[in-house]
């Protein structure tokens, strides 16, 4: 089978042997999404070699209650023995793997492999190009479960690409005055359009001690101190972005943290069953989020594109 590589920085599209299930699910791929963890990993975060993505939606193969259905699956496989797993969130196992991303390969390729418990039934109705997005969803969902966000909070997201269109959406359902900050007047308006108020780097960048909570999905690893300048006191900076290269937080000044007592926290995945709700109801914009389709064999250029200013999501179809 064709799967998007990545080994010591080197990326191409490579036949390699189909996996075998093993004891877990083997999932025929329809469509998976490129984000930017791919862009970094392909850069040397998390030194991963193998194939790439995490973003997918498929049909589960073999035996069982999901065999023959669309699914799209939860990345983190955990040793189902440690106290995490047992409590039913492997997502910090220490023994675990991570689709693309940790020790098992991912889902820019024509089969991949996952835990039955991991997989989930996409719902009726819910397109493909939309079930893609159900990582990321549940990603930016994931913000809930680590801060209390209230209605008439203020927030501010920091980034309009694609995760912090995502992040944006799913704060605003809470009822809380939220604002992405942006760069990019096309992505800016997509917000608009879901009466989202935007604002300008430059603009925002004045709006100091202004928001309760402040979420960095810019994918810059300087917006960290402009992130915090923008928090009242005893707010919460939401961090979601990853980097290849450490990021400028040491040359902050902790002071600021303990005389205004700043929490920070980090953010990474969040469970699906709150974005497959999302979801079904139809209650964000993703076809708005959509830029380019290309076949797996591709897969370089589809990642050379995924890279480029004003593009966001970009799809491999096998």
């Amino acid at each position: 089978m064709k799967a998007l590589r990545v080994d010591k920085n080197n990326l191409s599209v490579r036949e390699i042997d189909k996996p075998e299930a093993g004891g877990e699910a083997l999932v025929r791929v329809l469509l998976s999404g490129i984000c930017n963890t791919d862009l970094e990993i392909a850069r040397g975060y998390a030194g991963f070699k193998g194939t790439i993505g995490h973003e997918f939606v498929g049909v589960m193969d073999g035996d069982g209650p999901l065999s023959g259905q669309r699914v799209v699956g939860e990345i983190n496989a955990g040793c189902g023995e440690c106290e995490l797993c047992q409590s039913g969130d492997p997502r910090h196992c220490a023994q675990r793997t991570v689709l693309g991303i940790l020790g098992r390969d991912g889902a820019h390729a024509e089969f991949l492999r996952l835990p039955v418990k991991n997989l989930f039934k996409v719902p009726a109705g819910v397109p493909d190009e939309h079930a893609v997005f159900t990582e990321p969803l549940a990603a930016a969902c994931g913000i809930l479960e680590r801060v209390d966000i209230h209605n008439g909070d203020r927030v501010a997201v920091m980034g309009d690409g694609k995760l912090g269109l995502l992040c944006v959406q799913v704060l605003a359902l809470s009822g809380a005055h939220v604002v992405l900050i942006g760069k990019h007047p096309e992505k800016l308006r997509i917000a608009e359009r879901r009466g989202i108020e935007t604002a300008t780097v430059k603009s925002g960048a004045k709006r100091k001690r202004e928001f309760d909570v402040v979420v960095e999905a810019s994918g810059s690893s300087s917006a960290f101190t402009v992130a915090l300048e923008l928090l009242r006191p005893k707010g919460v900076l939401v961090l979601k972005s990853t980097f290849a290269e450490a990021s400028d937080m040491g040359q902050v000044n902790q002071s600021r943290l303990v005389v205004d007592e700043i929490s920070i926290v980090g953010s990474r995945c969040g469970r699906f069953e709150p974005a497959l709700d999302l979801l079904k109801k139809g209650a964000l914009d993703f076809d708005s989020l959509i830029s380019e389709e290309y076949p797996l064999s591709r897969g370089v250029h589809a990642m050379e594109r995924a890279a480029k200013k004003g593009i966001l999501k970009v799809f491999l179809r096998p």
